[in-house]
């Protein structure tokens, strides 16, 4: 294992050369957001002198033990409010020019981390010669709590989260062609709530020109506050930490915050209705981006359907059975008169949507309906009016239903929430991953990721994933699955049913 040296404009950075990919960690892309800063939007990057040491990933953003965090793994030791790193794979710090993809992870707004395993950039640097960035952002109360009712310093403070993810970009955007990356062709892309990232990152001003392309792996751009609602979750919030002002949430300790931040998420959980969803059904998420009139102008739906981004090519996709990964922390026992009064409480009738989700599932039991509903409410129907809303401003856009199904876990999560992250990223061996696919792979398997990656890299490379682009009479999705298929309008029973619903 060699080391290499570059200079970004705070300094010089060793890193560390890796299966034939030159890896910089931890690198700072913003000033520690902590004392006076915290809940401020992020500031410039301090300077250092001498070599600054990058074979280590930075701490990543505080949080509470378990999560995805917990099931995928880490390879940082640490978390701290002092968060605020990235982390470049590139085959050569030259001047190739390559493209650069920089990914933004999920984890609900409330935990997660750039340096878990399953991020790990080194096979899509290696296959697609492009430079990879992986990066940390604020989550839970330190990147999304309301605060600009009570202080006009903290307007930023429903969004500062996704404030960092500009910062990082403007990083990328002064820096990268020191590690072989052209800062004209860089392409985001996320999952779940990276996903929502990516979305929202359209109508985001402080973001605008700092990337060229976008992909959503399951998530969109439904997942916001209004300022009411952010005041709301901040009451909530206020209350599970014991303080009642700003003092209190300044003195506080980052660690009390993490926990009351789970406390709050925990209650949500419990009864969503207070979110805002369709009619009860709603991604307990209790820290979502606010659109607060100046960093978030709009909600991100509207300004994308007012031609925002027009001029960025967006791919996006979600996994067919995304809900029940989720379902395994829930009780099920739903019988047929349960599912049909929670259906008439969200569309009006019962009957009608229960047969359109059973059409193509003869065998399927009220829960796995139920299931297959609130996949459809949190990530696949958000994501189609996503795209829908482009369809008058671009037709650059693509979509993608991935539906191979592990047989992890008793065979019951299928084709579930963030099970092809480790396809796109080819570490179908990483730490996690064979838990989650359910062994080890075959040539099948090895295949489908090569599938993946191909067109992901396609897609940064020049726009363009290799299938065609939506249009609304066809609507064609590309199916990942061990065949490959483009579908037209795939389950276009379920989708009609959410007409005027969501």
């Amino acid at each position: 294992m060699s080391s290499t040296t570059v200079t970004v404009a705070q300094g010089a950075l060793q890193g560390i050369e890796k299966d034939g990919i030159v890896q910089f960690r931890g690198i700072p892309y913003a000033a520690p957001p902590v004392g006076e800063r915290r809940f401020l939007a992020p500031a410039p990057p301090e300077s250092w002198d001498g070599v600054r040491d990058a074979s280590m990933f930075g701490p990543m953003s505080v949080q509470e033990s378990g999560g995805i965090t917990a099931f995928l793994g880490d390879a940082a030791d640490s978390s701290s409010e002092d968060c605020l790193f990235l982390n470049v794979f590139t085959p050569g710090c030259d001047d190739a020019s390559r493209p650069v993809m920089v990914w933004i992870h999920g984890g609900g707004f409330i935990n997660g981390s750039s340096s878990t395993p399953w991020y790990d950039g080194t096979t899509l640097a290696t296959r697609g010669d492009v430079v990879v960035v992986t990066l940390n952002y604020r989550l839970g109360a330190l990147g999304f709590l309301w605060l600009g009712d009570l202080d006009e310093r903290y307007r930023s403070s429903g969004v500062n989260g996704l404030l960092d993810q500009a910062a990082a970009l403007a990083w990328v955007h002064d820096n990268i062609a020191v590690f072989g990356g052209d800062p004209n062709n860089v392409t985001i892309f996320g999952e779940s709530a990276g996903a929502m990232s990516v979305s929202t990152l359209l109508a985001i001003p402080a973001a605008r020109g700092l990337f060229h392309k976008a992909i959503a792996q399951s998530g969109a751009a439904h997942n916001t506050f209004t300022p009411a609602m952010g005041a709301a979750m901040t009451e909530q919030f206020m209350e599970k930490l014991g303080v009642s002002g700003l003092d209190g949430l300044l003195s506080a300790s980052a660690d009390d915050i993490a926990k009351a931040a789970t406390k709050v998420e925990a209650k949500l959980y419990d009864d969503p209705s207070g979110l805002g969803g369709p009619t009860g059904i709603a991604l307990a998420m209790a820290f979502q981006p606010v659109v607060d009139g100046e960093h978030l102008p709009t909600n991100p739906l509207v300004a994308v359907a007012n031609g925002d981004a027009a001029d960025v090519p967006f791919m996006t996709g979600t996994n067919l059975d995304e809900w029940n990964l989720f379902a395994l922390m829930s009780p099920g026992g739903l019988d047929d008169p349960k599912l049909l009064e929670r259906l008439e409480r969200i569309f009006g009738s019962g009957h009608p949507v229960r047969d359109a989700y059973a059409a193509d599932r003869p065998d399927a039991s009220p829960d796995d309906l139920w299931n297959a509903v609130l996949t459809d409410a949190t990530f696949r129907i958000p994501a189609i009016r996503l795209v829908e809303a482009r369809a008058n401003a671009s037709t650059r856009t693509w979509q993608y239903l991935f539906t191979w199904a592990t047989p992890a876990f008793g065979g019951v999560v299928k084709s579930c929430h963030a099970l092809e992250i480790p396809f796109v990223f080819g570490v179908l061996g990483n730490q996690g991953a064979e838990l989650f696919l359910g062994g080890p792979v075959g040539d099948d398997l090895r295949e489908l990721s090569v599938a993946m990656q191909d067109a992901w890299l396609s897609f940064a490379r020049d726009g363009d994933p290799g299938w065609p682009a939506w249009n609304a009479q066809t609507r064609p999705a590309q199916r990942f699955d061990v065949e490959r298929e483009l579908l037209s309008d795939p389950m276009s029973l379920e989708r009609l049913v959410w007409d005027g619903v969501l």
